[in-house]
C-alpha cells in the first residue's frame, strides 16, 4: 500500500551537515533530551570542533507551544544553565513565530527578553511563494494547473505560516496528482478553518457573538487590506449594522484584532496581525460560498 504523504508536512527528519538524520526517540529519551538539552549540544560540539565553528537551530513555527508556560520557564531554565556552567558556548537559537508570541514570552518570562534581538522578517515576493509552492508540488509529483498557482500565491499573501497550511491542505484535496482551480479554492478554505483553529478564532469570536458584527465582518472581508478606514466600511453597511459600527470597531480594538492608524490618519485602522486580515477575507469567501 502507498501512503500518501504530504511534502507541507514537517516529518522528524533533520538535515544536519549535510546528512540526512531521521529522528524517532522514545518519550523517555525526549524528556531526558528536554532537562539536559544544554549538555547534549556542548557533547555535539565536542565532537564537530576540528569541522564546525558552532551549532545554529532553528525552532521554527513556536506559535503553538510558546502559549503553554513550560516552555517560556524551560528556555528561562535553558539560558540561565548555559550562562552557569558553559563559558564557551557556541550556539545560535533562533526561535521563529508571529509577533503575538514575543508578548506572550513576555508576560510568562520578563527577563527572556534580554536574550533575544528581534529580527522582522519581511513578507515573500509572489514571485518566492509560487517558487515554494512549485518546488513542494513537484517533490509528490503533482502538477498544478496556473489558475490553482495564482490563487495559492495571492491568499498566501507571502506569509510562510499561510504557504505551509494552503499547500497541505490543497494537497490532500487533490485526487488525481493534479491542482485544479477548484482544487486550490476548497483547499484554501480548508485552510482558513486551520487557521482559525490554531491562532485566530478564539480572538475572534470573543469580538464578534452577534449576528450582525458578523455580518459586518463579512462585508470587511470583501476587499480587505492591512488597514482601512471608518469611512470606507460604513459605506457597505446597511441601516441596522451602521448603528452597531462604533461598538463593533470598540469591540475589535479590545480584543487586540485592530489599533488605530495613527498615520494615516483619524477614523484609520490596521490590522495588528496580517494573519488576521487575511483569515477574514477567506472567512467572507466561505461565507458567499455557502450561500
Amino acid at each position: 500500500m502507498n501512503e500518501k504523504v504530504s511534502p507541507f508536512t514537517p516529518g522528524k527528519q533533520v538535515d544536519l551537515f549535510g546528512i540526512s538524520v531521521s529522528f524517532n526517540p522514545p518519550n523517555n529519551d525526549l524528556k531526558d533530551l528536554i532537562r539536559n538539552f544544554p549538555e547534549a549540544l556542548n557533547n555535539i560540539m565536542e565532537e564537530i570542533k576540528d569541522e564546525k565553528k558552532g551549532i545554529f537551530i532553528a525552532l521554527d513555527d513556536i506559535n503553538g507551544i510558546s502559549n503553554t508556560p513550560e516552555f517560556a520557564d524551560w528556555y528561562k531554565s535553558f539560558v540561565d544553565n548555559v550562562s552557569i556552567h558553559y563559558p564557551c558556548f557556541p550556539v545560535f537559537i533562533m526561535p521563529i513565530g508571529l509577533p503575538e508570541i514575543r508578548d506572550t514570552l513576555r508576560k510568562r518570562q520578563p527577563s527572556l527578553m534580554r536574550v533575544f534581538r528581534v529580527v522582522e522578517i519581511d513578507k515573500l515576493s509572489d514571485e518566492k511563494v509560487r517558487e515554494f509552492f512549485e518546488k513542494s508540488f513537484k517533490k509528490a509529483n503533482i502538477t498544478v494547473e496556473p489558475e490553482a498557482m495564482a490563487i495559492m500565491v495571492k491568499i498566501s499573501s507571502g506569509l510562510p505560516i499561510l504557504m505551509h497550511e494552503i499547500g497541505d491542505a490543497v494537497f490532500w484535496r487533490d485526487e488525481d496528482k493534479i491542482i485544479s482551480e477548484e482544487d486550490a479554492f476548497e483547499g484554501s478554505l480548508d485552510a482558513a478553518d486551520s487557521i482559525g483553529r490554531k491562532y485566530l478564532e478564539p480572538t475572534v469570536y470573543r469580538a464578534i457573538r452577534s449576528e450582525r458584527y458578523r455580518s459586518i465582518l463579512r462585508k470587511l472581508g470583501k476587499d480587505i487590506r492591512f488597514s482601512f478606514t471608518k469611512k470606507e466600511i460604513e459605506a457597505r453597511l446597511n441601516e441596522e449594522e451602521r448603528k452597531v459600527f462604533h461598538n463593533f470597531l470598540r469591540k475589535m480594538r479590545e480584543q487586540g484584532i485592530i489599533v488605530p492608524d495613527i498615520e494615516s490618519g483619524r477614523g484609520s485602522y490596521k490590522f495588528v496581525n496580517l494573519l488576521y486580515s487575511v483569515y477574514i477575507k477567506m472567512e467572507s469567501l466561505r461565507h458567499d460560498k455557502i450561500k
